[in-house]
């Protein structure tokens, strides 16, 4: 028995503004029969920001070929999982990523080839729409292996043993954060956990137990700097590829960019014309600019 279920459950029925719930049923309404579930996260569930935000939405879905049809965007998304795209609802902006139900449960183990699915949902997420008891469960079933992968990944790079769960996650963070290229500044790890540092420390003895009773081998220290290595490169490298993607599935996508980069770093960078004519390179171009100055790490 899995000491992180009833904690997952729970915690995915609590309770979200009602504007949040209409549009993500207007998510699964655009996606018809392929759409299985919608989860919110992120930064706009931690503070009830909505307004003037971009909400953070998966959509969970049976299939590509089902989500698409025939189109091109079944082999992005199956290349390079997720597809992301803009969406709008009654006055509020989002990001919709769209994950295939397998993907999802993939990229929530310590298999993954990158962090971005676990990292995410090892945090608080809520299950806005679900088409059914099967789907639901599925997703409980994902997102129950999140935080143990993080506490499988972080443990053996806890410099003293017997570390409090909230150390691990806090530790745990960091090293994803460092693993992508991310805006958020140095302590942005630490202010997540320090949001709800009760809901961490449930999470974390839960996840303690769930990772000693899994079949899950406790990595060296030598073997865990090997792998966080591996996911750093990943990472960057997965990060750059999205985002050329992205200027195929998410118009303004540069222009989004630069908002999260000037929001969480503090930054002024202003989009210039020609940017937004060829985005790709004007992606690529902000880049020396952004890592000289510190914006992304």
């Amino acid at each position: 028995m899995s000491d992180l279920k009833p904690l997952v459950e729970a915690e995915l029925i609590e309770p979200v503004e009602p504007r949040v719930a209409a549009f993500a049923a207007a998510i699964a309404d655009q996606y018809g029969s392929a759409s299985r579930a919608v989860l919110f996260y992120g930064s706009c569930l931690r503070t009830t920001e909505l307004d003037g935000q971009m909400l953070d939405f998966y959509l969970i879905v049976s299939s590509y070929e089902e989500a698409y049809g025939k189109s091109w965007l079944v082999r992005a998304n199956k290349l390079l999982p997720p597809n992301v795209f803009p969406a709008e609802h009654d006055g509020l902006v989002a990001k919709i990523a769209v994950l295939s139900e397998a993907d999802f449960h993939a990229l929530n183990q310590p298999q993954a080839s990158a962090v971005s699915v676990w990292a995410r949902f090892a945090q608080p997420s809520r299950l806005v729409w679900s088409v059914d008891d099967d789907a639901k469960e599925k997703i409980v079933a994902a997102i129950i292996c999140a935080p143990i992968t993080l506490f499988s990944l972080a443990l053996p790079m806890i410099d003293q043993p017997d570390q409090p769960p909230l150390a691990v996650f806090q530790r745990g963070f960091s090293l994803t954060y460092e693993a992508e290229l991310r805006a958020e500044r140095k302590n942005r790890a630490h202010s997540v956990v320090d949001a709800d540092p009760q809901r961490y420390e449930r999470f974390g003895q839960a996840a303690m137990g769930d990772f000693k009773r899994s079949n899950l081998p406790m990595l060296s220290n030598g073997a865990a700097q090997k792998r966080w290595k591996d996911l750093r490169r990943n990472g960057k490298f997965l990060t750059l590829a999205r985002l050329a993607k992205a200027s195929g599935t998410y118009a303004g996508g540069i222009d989004y960019l630069a908002w999260k980069i000037n929001r969480h770093a503090g930054t002024n960078y202003e989009i210039k014309p020609w940017q937004r004519k060829w985005p790709i390179l004007g992606a690529l171009t902000m880049l020396p600019r952004l890592f000289a100055g510190g914006a992304i790490k």
